[in-house]
């Protein structure tokens, strides 16, 4: 891997531009995320980063999970006041 900075220390502006990051930050999987990138980057091989990529799906299944849960109770207060 170089040496040179990471290409996850971003400004702020530049953060805040990236769709992509900003939805993954909502998440809580956005180090997760990182990894796989940073796995990528020094093997350029998705099969050698199989544990990343796994660690990452694990999380955003979690968080889905958890939000249609969310979706879901809320729907049901919405139609229970109606």
């Amino acid at each position: 891997m170089t040496s040179g900075p990471s290409p996850h220390n971003r400004s702020r502006s530049e953060e805040e531009d990236d769709p992509v990051d900003q939805m993954i930050s909502k998440t809580g999987c956005a180090e997760l995320h990182y990894a796989v990138q940073d796995c990528m980057a020094e093997h350029q091989d998705w099969r050698k980063c199989q544990s990343p990529v796994q660690n990452f799906k694990d999380c955003m299944m979690s968080f889905q999970k958890a939000r249609k849960e969310q979706l879901l109770k809320q729907k049901g207060a919405v139609t229970e006041s109606t």
